[in-house]
Formats: structure tokens, C-alpha cells, sequence
């Protein structure tokens, strides 16, 4: 899909923002990297397709050739200057044909509160991993810290990607055609979205803010820690926009993400381990937030019933073989370069295996990633011990800062959370 956008050079970047207690050492996170190439290399790969028709997919040269992804270190002056540098970080696009697909930047900065802190930011190539993915990558260097000269793991490292599908191909096969069947169907009219018309879109940008008073899980409604109940809610909070924008009450049009990881497991860090089903509702449906999360769970039930998300995960395998036409032509809405109403995500709580890193406390985390012109706007939630992280991305001219935030403090209200100190 960002390849709709390559002549504006818009980017597809994620980042993975990590608070900590006290300045990082840079060096000792570059010896974790370097210790980690050891075992896998695929943070110094690059994209690549032997031919045309070929499959794309990363590639590596031997061990001696693979050199550190980059790891900048900067101070910086005030909480303007670090959300600034937070900005451009997301905006200056990785090319992963030439260059390392990931790369990390140490912003230091003191509150006088707190004294000196630091905080790490991973910057990936989207399609690189997912932000799970990230999280085990973090988890894998800081195990490798820890290690200290021995052997990681014991000498028997974890697995990093997904196995190869034990399926027959001609079992694969006909999953991927009902996916691709299945797809057509989903845009009988293009969607609308803040970026509709949107010719010369903009930087990317991001609002972050945290919050407390989610006691849901200590035996109140836990409803609302779902992500159709948290979808309905944003759905509600983006009706509004469109009442003010004047949009059409067209139906909306909202992947929902569903990780294929075994349950308790890290899994694999690398690659897309991810299904999508693609949630449906008009914004006249928004007013009872309950009424419509029941709807949504029944639309993911059916999914799941009908294998709709077990072929939408063979059928994106099958898409790395297809020319980059081919494969546009098999997503909804790119015709008009119309993908989706918004996007929405709940990436769920940043492992408690990384409450310290590299020798300091990890005070926050959050996933801040980039989206495309169309839709324009993205709603991101996540958890930290006890903060609720909210992220509204978006890009210029298609939404304004003043909107981000107003989306922010009706699903602040939504949820009950009061503002974390």
C-alpha cells in the first residue's frame, strides 16, 4: 500500500518509544546488537527479489559482512525538543533495499524531578516485524546484555520467524483464492476517510498521552479492555469527526489485527505473524458504544467460524511471489487509493519481562506508527505496569493536531482514565 505514495515519499516507519529511569549507555547496546548478529541477522538484512516473479523476502550475506544497525546517541533540551526528534524520527523513511531495516537512537534529556533519563527509540521498516515482533526483539538484546560473554540462551537461541506452513500447497492454494475472493467483496463502494481527496499529503504526526484508573480487570467490566469494545469507541469518537467534516454515512472500513502466536509464547520476531479481519459498521451505528461491540464481536466470531482469518494469512504469503501491481490490485480500495476509514489497534501490555533494560527501569513504552495518507489517522492503544498508552498518528492535511487531541480526550472519557502523573 505505500507504494500508492511513493513519489510523496511517505513513510512506513514504526516506532517503539521505551522511557527509562536513567541515561543509557550506548555502547553496551551496540555490543548487544553485535552479539545478536551472531545468532540471527536478519536487523542487517536488506528486501530483495531474485526476479521479477520471484518471492521478496530479506536477505543476509556471511556473519563477517553484516555491520550494526545504526545507534545514534543525542541530548536534547526539553520535552518539545524529544517529541520534535520523535517526529522526524518517524518521517525519515528506512529503505530497506539499501539500508538496514531497523535502526535505534538514544535521546537523553533530565527533568528535575527525576534527574538524567533516557529514552530508547526503535525505529523499523514496518513490514519487518510487528510491534509484538518489536517487543521480542528488545527482549532478545537485553537478554543478550545480560548474558554478559556467555553464551545467549544457553546456546540454543529461540526461533526468530515463523516455520514454513506444513500444508500442501494445493491446501494453501485454495485458502489463498477464498481470501482473495473474499477481499474483492469488501468494497462494493470506496470507503471515505479524513484523507479522501487528499493529493499532497504532509508529515506524519503523532499525539501520546498516558493515562491511570483502569480497574476493569480487578472484577469490574472487562468489556471494555477488548478490542471491538475499544474499536466501537474510536468508531463513536471518528462519527464525530465526520458529523464535522460533513462526510457521507458510508460504512466504515477498519482492519482489525489478530496475533497468530501461540498463547503464553513469545513466538517469532521477525516477519508478519499477524491475520486480519476487516471490521464494517456506518457511523449512524456509533451511539451505543455496547450495542455496537456486540455487533463487532459477532463479525469477528463469524470470521474466525468461516477460516476467513486463517486464509487471510496464507493468502499474504502467497502475495510476497506477486508483483507489486498484482499484489495492489488484491487489496481493497487501492484502485482509488481509498484502503481503509481509520486504523485502530490495541498492542497490549509491553512485556513485564522488560521492566529494566540495559541496567535502567523502564518508567514507559509505547508504539507510535506511522499511517498512510488515506486514511489519514490511526488510534493506537497499549499498556505499561500501570499506564494506558493512547497514540493518535496522522498526516498532515488530512487531519490537524487539534482533532488528534480531541479524539484523545473523548476516548480518555470513554474508558474513565484519569490523566497519569
Amino acid at each position: 500500500m505505500q507504494a500508492l505514495w511513493k513519489r510523496e515519499g511517505v513513510s512506513n516507519n514504526t516506532l517503539m518509544v521505551v522511557q527509562c529511569d536513567g541515561p543509557l549507555d550506548p555502547e553496551r547496546i551496540r555490543r548487544a546488537l553485535d552479539r545478536f548478529l551472531d545468532v540471527c541477522p536478519w536487523p542487517s538484512a536488506r528486501l530483495r527479489r531474485r526476479r521479477p516473479w520471484g518471492q521478496l523476502h530479506w536477505a543476509a550475506g556471511a556473519r563477517a559482512a553484516l555491520a550494526i544497525p545504526p545507534v545514534r546517541h543525542q541530548r536534547l533540551g526539553s520535552p518539545e525538543a524529544l517529541h520534535a526528534e520523535l517526529e522526524a524520527e518517524l518521517n525519515h523513511a528506512i529503505d530497506p533495499r539499501r539500508e538496514a531495516p531497523l535502526r535505534l537512537a538514544i535521546l537523553d534529556g533530565a527533568s528535575e524531578a527525576a534527574g538524567p533519563q533516557s529514552v530508547l527509540v526503535v525505529t523499523w521498516f514496518h513490514p519487518l516485524m510487528d510491534p509484538r515482533g518489536g517487543q521480542n526483539l528488545l527482549a532478545h538484546l537485553a537478554h543478550v546484555d545480560e548474558t554478559d560473554g556467555r553464551a545467549p540462551w544457553g546456546g540454543a537461541p529461540p526461533v526468530f520467524v515463523t516455520e514454513p506452513d506444513p500444508r500442501p500447497l494445493k491446501v494453501r492454494g485454495r485458502l489463498g483464492r477464498s481470501s482473495q475472493r473474499y477481499m474483492r467483496t469488501l468494497v462494493p463502494e470506496a470507503p471515505v476517510s479524513p484523507g479522501t481527496g487528499l493529493t499532497a499529503p504532509g508529515r506524519v504526526r503523532f499525539e501520546q498521552a498516558s493515562f491511570v484508573g483502569d480497574d476493569h480487570s480487578l472484577g469490574g467490566v472487562r468489556s471494555t479492555r477488548e478490542i471491538v469494545w475499544r474499536l466501537a469507541l474510536v468508531g463513536r469518537t471518528m462519527a464525530d469527526l465526520w458529523r464535522r467534516r460533513g462526510l457521507p454515512d458510508l460504512p466504515f472500513l477498519v482492519p482489525v489485527s489478530v496475533d497468530l502466536r501461540p498463547k503464553g509464547e513469545p513466538g517469532a520476531t521477525f516477519g508478519n505473524v499477524l491475520a486480519f479481519h476487516f471490521a464494517r459498521f456506518r457511523p449512524s451505528e456509533t451511539a451505543d458504544v455496547d450495542r455496537l461491540a456486540r455487533a463487532l464481536r459477532g463479525q469477528m466470531t463469524d470470521a474466525l467460524r468461516d477460516g476467513q482469518l486463517d486464509a487471510n494469512a496464507v493468502a499474504m504469503e502467497f502475495l510476497k511471489y506477486r508483483p507489486l501491481s498484482l499484489m495492489l490490485r488484491d487489496l481493497p480500495g487501492t484502485a482509488a487509493r481509498e484502503t481503509f476509514s481509520f486504523n485502530c489497534a490495541d498492542l497490549a501490555d509491553f512485556p513485564p519481562a522488560l521492566e529494566k533494560l540495559f541496567g535502567r527501569r523502564v518508567v514507559n513504552a509505547y508504539h507510535a506508527p506511522s499511517v498512510l495518507p488515506r486514511p489519514g489517522i490511526g488510534v493506537f492503544f497499549n499498556r505499561c505496569g500501570i499506564k494506558n498508552n493512547l497514540v493518535v498518528s496522522w498526516v498532515e492535511g488530512a487531519t490537524t493536531l487539534e482533532e488528534g487531541r480531541r479524539i484523545i480526550e473523548a476516548v480518555r472519557e470513554g474508558m474513565g482514565w484519569r490523566t497519569a502523573r
